[in-house]
C-alpha cells in the first residue's frame, strides 16, 4: 500500500485546487491541535527519546486514554491553535503524489 503526503498546491487555481488547499489546511489544523491536546494531557509525549517502535507504542497508549477520557467527558486541556496563515507549506517533488492530490482535488472539490 502506498501512502503520500499531501501538500498544498503552491500557486492553486480557482475552483478545486483552492478548495483543496483549504480543506487541507482546516484538516492540518485539526490534526496539530489533536497532537497539542495528546501533549498537553501527556507530558510524557512533549520529549520522547525512545526507539521509534517504543514511541509508536506510547503514542497509541495515550491516544487509547485520552479518547477514554474523551467518552469520560473528563477535561480537556486548553491549546493554542496557530492561525492559518503560521502554517508553512511542503512542498514536495513526487509526480505520482502530485498525481494523487490532483485525483482529490478535482474528485472532491471539483
Amino acid at each position: 500500500m502506498l501512502y503520500y503526503f499531501m501538500t498544498p498546491y503552491a500557486e492553486p487555481a480557482p475552483g478545486p485546487q483552492a478548495r483543496f488547499n483549504g480543506a487541507l489546511a482546516r484538516i492540518r489544523a485539526r490534526i496539530e491541535m489533536t497532537f497539542g491536546q495528546l501533549k498537553a494531557r501527556f507530558t510524557c509525549l512533549r520529549g520522547l527519546r525512545v526507539a521509534p517502535n517504543r514511541a509508536c507504542d506510547i503514542t497509541v497508549a495515550c491516544a487509547v486514554l485520552h479518547n477514554a477520557a474523551t467518552i469520560r467527558k473528563e477535561r480537556v486541556p486548553v491549546v493554542r491553535v496557530h492561525p492559518e496563515g503560521d502554517l508553512e507549506p511542503v512542498h514536495l517533488d513526487e509526480q505520482t503524489g502530485r498525481a494523487a492530490r490532483d485525483r482529490i482535488a478535482h474528485h472532491h472539490f471539483g
